[in-house]
């Protein structure tokens, strides 16, 4: 994440703290060396959604900026687990999301207890219900997994389909809608060149949106990017991606006009006559492919399920798991073991059609 992304992620995680008690100020403060801005962001959301939810149940007559330390000691095993239950019934997130969101009140929590002290070397809070709190089991195999995202990705042809659709087909669909066409004509090389690079590399989301103009090496078709765990690496993309990426650097002065500064590889389009070009958001990425994969057919296509494409397709034609776990940033090999799941069909019938 460079310097720009990394100010703006921070910039934003200081708006939420504004109405936030001081004491998680503080406990974000500890962190911003440790962790990423992106996770810090998403602590304060989970923040957020638990000091309402203790507001909304009468737990404190305090509002979300004033609550104090004594409202946390008071919760109970039980209280805490009605938390959980709004979080699956009422809000519908998963077990992983509940899981994450009591991650983060734990961590919240351990410092509260464990490592803030007063003034008189005392910790902020005697009592931690957070401790007590188990996550969720989750335990899938690797075989249900590969079954559970198998509906979600991208087979053979529909690599190219799917390119296509974004290039030109989805144009030609909403010909009649002057405004959609037109933004589709303005920006299409940009989108296909972002398309054509996830499925032509297998990169994350936070990777692709964090990708500048010196990060890309044309003529050996790699680009540097920062992993996680802060690591920099330097990754492959296909030849499709490359004369893709050629097109949209081609048009990306002329139509977008970047100021001289901006070295973000996919830029937004200024708004308003004294708006500023903008490197497109990791949201922004998210949002262009739940529109183009709604209009293709396959609403349940995200930038996720497009690395796992790529990563399907990889190793049914290279079966080569060392490669790829490098290539896709793996920490673990484990994780990649996955694909091999997800190709045992296609192994099956390419068995099969030696009998023919």
């Amino acid at each position: 994440m460079d310097k720009q992304m990394k100010l703006h992620y921070m910039n934003r995680i200081d708006e939420k703290l504004s109405d936030l008690p001081w004491f998680v100020t503080e406990f974000i403060d500890s962190r911003k060396r440790k962790l990423s801005p992106t996770t810090l962001l998403n602590y304060c959301h989970d923040y957020i959604i638990f000091f309402d939810w203790l507001v909304a149940e009468h737990f404190t007559t305090a509002s979300r900026k004033d609550i104090g330390l004594a409202s946390l000691e008071t919760l109970t095993i039980r209280d805490v687990e009605n938390f959980l239950s709004f979080l699956e019934y009422k809000l519908g997130n998963t077990k992983l999301t509940i899981n994450r969101k009591l991650s983060a009140l734990k961590s919240l929590f351990d410092y509260l207890q464990n490592k803030a002290e007063t003034s008189d070397l005392k910790p902020y809070i005697q009592r931690n219900v957070m401790a007590k709190m188990e996550l969720n089991a989750i335990k899938e195999s690797q075989e249900t997994m590969a079954n559970r995202i198998e509906g979600k990705i991208l087979r053979e042809d529909d690599f190219e389909s799917f390119r296509q659709f974004v290039a030109y087909d989805f144009g030609e669909m909403n010909k009649e809608n002057k405004r959609i066409y037109n933004f589709h004509q303005f920006n299409r090389e940009r989108d296909t060149a972002i398309i054509s690079l996830i499925l032509g590399s297998g990169l994350r989301l936070s990777e692709v949106a964090g990708i500048n103009l010196e990060d890309i090496d044309l003529n050996k078709a790699l680009v540097r990017v920062i992993r996680k765990g802060n690591k920099e690496q330097y990754v492959y993309f296909s030849k499709q991606a490359l004369l893709d990426i050629e097109s949209y650097l081609q048009i990306r002065e002329s139509r977008y006009v970047p100021d001289k500064l901006e070295s973000s590889l996919f830029i937004a389009a200024p708004i308003g006559r004294k708006g500023k070009n903008r490197r497109l958001t990791q949201r922004s990425i998210e949002k262009l492919v739940e529109k183009y994969a709604a209009a293709f057919g396959k609403p349940t296509l995200t930038v996720h399920s497009l690395r796992h494409s790529f990563a399907t397709r990889y190793h049914l034609e290279n079966n080569d798991v060392p490669r790829l776990r490098n290539q896709l940033g793996h920490s673990s090999i484990q994780t990649t073991m996955i694909y091999t799941h997800l190709t045992d069909e296609e192994m099956r019938k390419a068995v099969n059609n030696m009998d023919r």
